[in-house]
């Protein structure tokens, strides 16, 4: 198989098809028929899933659920001009799915590359992009993904999308979470001046309407339209696409006296995310595997729908050792650990919407400890984990590193984004033994555009983080790298020998031209369980 070939990305041709429909005062009104695109996403070896939404009539905007049935057809061809269709079909779209379209194509080949199109009342869609993966039992010569997380509409331009999908050698991007956000506008950080980008609706969403309506705002970015027709997505949630901090009983950003019921609230933003992103699942379960030949597998994981409520000192539920609490839940702990201890492929990848390297909080002046204890959801009075992430939960990450021990599971690495920085550790069994007992490796991506230490301060990038940075590595000998001031994306490079991952990072958040720069890179040699600067990709 050559990677590049079957891999790399493909210009996006078309743009969206316009329909003229009568508006709500008889009047005609000129209206995208598929005004948020189309994407794929969840690709394996003999299927892909394909997504768009179309608004058939002037009325029937987003979360409105109103609008008539609306025939709509599909087709994937193995060229861009679509004279080798090999599958098609048609598939109704109606209010009760806010008129989005998923569509589970199977019957493909491994390993391939295919186009997609969409059309509807004479109209067609733009053409996207999407691949299968290898078969289970070939060999893989090497995978590259992109990887992102955390892009708040408010906190600037979507550039970090825009680079992704420039690029020719991904075979997918995976999304490690906070696709959206909930707040309503200026109310999760202040706005850069000059983006002009202002949330829809303006108040914090908390229905159906209003989740359909958020969903809809960030699938009309250009930057992020382009990546989804560009190279399929492999996406998961973490806290924003319901409420921030969110846990199975609840949110901090939730408020049941003025915001209603939790559960109701959560099952309508799992309806949302499911009917507007090309992911598949067996009901609302999120979690799960990709296989890509013997090269590599690929554990996404839900670490928001089964967890206890995080310990702070805020609401003092349980000590941080207190073997009740849990994360990930009993079921997807078994999925996990059993799939990790038993993958015949050479690399297991997690994809981890939180961080699982153990992090002590160095003592810092007022200012910049409030900075940080904020990001990361630490209580200001100080606690020496971050709750919010998998320090909160130490008998499930312990249960988790015995398993790998006790197996002899090699060659882990966790994907992980939602803090907004960049980071590269070791994962130690035990931190205090450090360097011994290392068993897995974490890689932390940037945020998109939410804000970051900076940002958070108020001050140019990289003129009061580093001593941070120093301290942090100072008393987590564990921890390799951390940078925390930059916006951009990951691109990891698996092969036999390594998993690398470069991190890119944009000139400025605010501009929606932004350049970018690879600023660092690792490498996580095979059989070794540790980090080390690696040269450019």
């Amino acid at each position: 198989m050559s990677r590049r070939t079957v891999l790399r990305t493909g210009a996006i041709a078309g743009a969206a098809a316009v329909v003229t429909v009568p508006g709500a005062a008889g009047a005609a009104a000129s209206t995208p028929l598929f005004g948020h695109g189309v994407a794929s996403g969840d690709p394996l070896p003999d299927a892909v899933m394909l997504w768009t939404r179309v608004t058939p009539t002037a009325a029937s905007a987003p979360g409105s659920g109103t609008g008539p049935d609306t025939t709509v057809r599909w087709e994937v061809s193995r060229d861009r001009d679509f004279t080798s269709v090999v599958a098609s079909g048609s598939v109704t779209a109606t209010a009760t799915s806010d008129h989005t379209v998923k569509v589970d194509v199977s019957g493909l080949t491994p390993a391939t590359e295919y186009f997609y199109r969409f059309s509807a009342a004479n109209t067609l869609s733009e053409t996207g992009r999407t691949v299968t993966a290898p078969a289970p039992e070939s060999a893989v010569s090497g995978l590259r993904l992109g990887v992102v997380s955390c892009a708040n509409w408010e906190g600037g331009y979507f550039s970090a999308y825009r680079h992704l999908a420039g690029r020719d050698d991904l075979f997918a991007v995976v999304h490690l979470g906070d696709y959206l956000y909930e707040y309503g506008t200026g109310e999760y950080s202040a706005m850069p001046a000059g983006t002009g980008r202002v949330h829809e609706p303006r108040h914090e969403i908390v229905t159906l309407a209003d989740y359909r309506i958020r969903h809809a705002q960030y699938k009309t970015d250009p930057d992020l339209r382009a990546l989804h027709a560009a190279v399929p997505m492999i996406a998961t949630w973490d806290d924003h696409e319901s409420a921030d901090n969110a846990h199975e009983r609840g949110a901090e950003n939730h408020d049941p006296a003025t915001e209603g019921d939790w559960a109701a609230r959560r099952a309508a933003a799992t309806r949302a995310y499911i009917e507007w992103m090309p992911v598949r699942t067996d009901g609302s379960r999120l979690y799960r595997r990709f296989r890509f030949g013997t090269l590599a597998e690929l554990s996404m994981l839900d670490l928001r729908t089964y967890r206890t409520e995080q310990p702070s000192l805020r609401a003092p539920r349980r000590s941080p050792a207190d073997d009740h609490g849990t994360l990930t839940g009993a079921r997807q702990m078994e999925w996990l650990t059993s799939g990790l201890t038993t993958s015949p492929t050479h690399w297991k990848l997690v994809g981890n919407p939180v961080m699982i390297t153990p992090l002590l909080i160095p003592p810092l002046d007022p200012q910049r400890t409030g900075a940080l204890t904020d990001l990361l959801g630490v209580p200001a009075a100080g606690v020496p984990v971050n709750t919010d992430q998998w320090d909160g939960y130490p008998a499930d990450r312990q249960r988790l590193l015995d398993a790998l021990r006790e197996t002899g599971t090699g060659n882990v690495v966790f994907l992980t984004g939602d803090i907004h920085t960049t980071w590269a550790s070791d994962v130690p069994e035990d931190a205090a033994l450090y360097p011994a007992g290392s068993v897995a490796t974490e890689l932390v991506v940037p945020s998109v555009t939410s804000d970051n230490i900076d940002d958070l301060l108020g001050v140019p990038p990289r003129t009061a983080t580093p001593p941070i940075e120093d301290a942090i590595r100072g008393l987590n000998r564990h921890i390799a790298y951390v940078e925390l001031d930059s916006h951009g994306y990951g691109v990891l490079d698996v092969t036999p020998e390594a998993v690398q991952m470069d991190w890119f990072f944009l000139d400025d958040r605010t501009d929606p031209a932004s350049g970018v720069t690879r600023a660092a890179g690792m490498r996580v040699r095979t059989g070794t369980a540790h980090v080390e600067p690696a040269p450019p990709l």
